[in-house]
């Protein structure tokens, strides 16, 4: 049966004109014509008509990188903070069940008008674990409908979180002894932790279990230089290639992340990643925000994409990545939340402003982007990441019918001139909670705000029964308070340098 979706303006993507009181035509999953209501009405004068006047429809956006959770870190009573300090104030989370981390991190992507996801996922224990929760986390994935490239990662070294190779072990070595051996305890990995090798023959079996899944693809996903070795991140671009598999890491997220690079390989990291033959088509990179001009270079002369995440770039004081660089150069460039946004609710259309603003330069001959190539970043960029570029990120005809419906009566109110593009102002007004219907390959996920495939509200009480059960853990949180300041210590005691932003918004002078 055709659907017609009608809007009072269809926004095909970035690049073509809004459709005034247009609608799209879906059947079978698929798009199979985008044009004014008037012409689809006449030519489907059985369809199915859901939208209205005061709706815009545009393509599902992609958050491309992101970390699911049922609750946020702040709703955990995490800080904010720097990153190297932050990873150490999650110990005080209680753990919940995976399916419901995935159903209500996913529900909200949905609510946000987000139809795919890179979740970048991190199983902990031994193989058979290891194996059975990402089992569990992908029929969440498929329970929920949303499509997903999730990505498990494991670690290999940088159990401490103070950097790669020797030092986890020179940082317990100046420790007093009973925080080393408690920390000792509590962060490296015992007998029963999965090797790569074991993470690479879970991985043989995930990734053709779920390759014909229409919404799933498994990925790689490990974590990023500090916690994964030169030898597994060789593995890991091999077997890659054998699958044909996409890889995403975090690369240059912090500033101390950036000192990893010329301080353990002698040169930026990206180029090091490079050396060992992760670059191509089918490697991403997350945050990316201490990239020199040669690594930019590599990565668009390798096909290598990135995931810019402004929000969590500015909560761990990570800085402002050089989207305008990215962007000139011809980096594939996507945009993703992270699980960290900067009003701690996972909005997709503020995290498209945050990076439109945070990329204004403040002369006139400087480059500055305007609202329609961070819409293309997000849709075009983020299906390009994904090697979706001929099904996702636009409306037109042979897509995959992945759409929302926006309502727009509080960006149109009181009055909205009739000459406004209807694409700009969802870029510049548009809110997560304006979302009212999203549809992935044709299925409404989403009706009302409300996912069709689970009980929310069901599973919301069953999730709050459950975390009011888990006692504080009390000794990790007062351990990891202890360890704060050793790590600051460890990390002021490096080679700082001299920084030469890509971008100076304001000067002393």
């Amino acid at each position: 049966m055709t659907i017609l979706v009608r809007g009072k303006w269809v926004i095909p993507d970035a690049d073509n004109d809004v459709i005034n009181d247009g609608a799209v035509a879906v059947e079978d999953g698929k798009i199979t014509a985008v044009s004014s209501f008037a012409d689809l009405r006449a030519a489907h004068p059985d369809a199915e008509i859901t939208g209205g006047e005061h709706m815009a429809v545009m393509p599902g956006l992609i958050n491309a990188h992101h970390h699911s959770g049922a609750a946020s870190h702040v709703q955990h009573g995490g800080p904010d903070m720097l990153l190297e300090s932050w990873l150490k104030a999650l110990w005080l989370m209680r753990p919940g069940p995976t399916r419901f981390d995935i159903l209500f991190s996913a529900t909200r992507l949905l609510q946000s008008g987000v139809t795919s996801v890179v979740d970048l996922y991190s199983p902990v224990g031994s193989q058979k674990a290891v194996a059975q929760d990402c089992a569990t986390a992908l029929a969440a994935y498929d329970e929920v409908g949303i499509r997903c490239a999730f990505g498990p990662g494991i670690k290999d070294q940088g159990f401490l979180g103070v950097g790669p190779g020797a030092c986890d072990e020179d940082f317990l070595a100046i420790l007093p002894d009973d925080l080393a051996a408690r920390a000792r305890a509590h962060a490296m990995p015992g007998p029963d932790h999965t090797t790569p090798d074991q993470y690479l023959a879970i991985m043989d079996d995930l990734i053709p279990a779920w390759s014909g899944h229409d919404r799933i693809d498994v990925i790689y996903g490990p974590a990023g230089p500090p916690w994964i070795t030169d030898g597994f991140f060789t593995k890991i671009a091999e077997a890659a290639e054998r699958h044909d598999a996409l890889i995403q890491t975090h690369v240059s997220e912090s500033f101390y992340e950036k000192l990893q690079g010329p301080k353990f390989t002698g040169r930026p990291m990206l180029l090091h990643l490079h050396d060992l033959g992760l670059t191509s088509p089918r490697f991403s990179i997350a945050h990316g925000v201490w990239m020199t001009d040669a690594e930019i270079a590599v990565m668009a002369g390798t096909g290598t994409a990135v995931s810019h995440n402004p929000s969590s770039n500015l909560r761990l004081r990570a800085g402002i990545a050089p989207l305008n660089a990215f962007l000139e150069a011809g980096v594939t460039t996507a945009i993703g939340m992270d699980s960290t946004t900067i009003n701690d609710d996972e909005d997709m259309f503020a995290e498209m402003r945050l990076a439109l603003r945070l990329a204004r330069t403040p002369t006139y001959h400087e480059a500055a982007p305007e609202p329609a190539d961070i819409l293309r970043s997000t849709l075009q960029g983020g299906a390009k990441l994904l090697r979706k570029e001929g099904s996702l990120g636009r409306l037109a005809p042979g897509y995959a019918a992945d759409l929302l419906l926006l309502d727009m009566t509080q960006a149109s109110t009181p009055w909205i001139a009739p000459e406004v593009s209807g694409r700009d102002l969802a870029i510049y007004k548009a809110k997560a909670g304006d979302v009212r219907d999203v549809m992935i390959a044709g299925e409404w996920v989403l009706r009302n705000r409300k996912p069709t495939r689970f009980d929310l509200d069901a599973a919301s009480t069953e999730f709050n029964d459950i975390m009011a059960a888990q006692p504080f853990p009390q000794d990790d949180h007062a351990l990891a308070q202890e360890l704060l300041p050793h790590i600051e210590a460890w990390y002021g005691a490096w080679d700082h340098g001299e920084r030469k932003p890509h971008t100076a918004m304001n000067s002393k002078v």
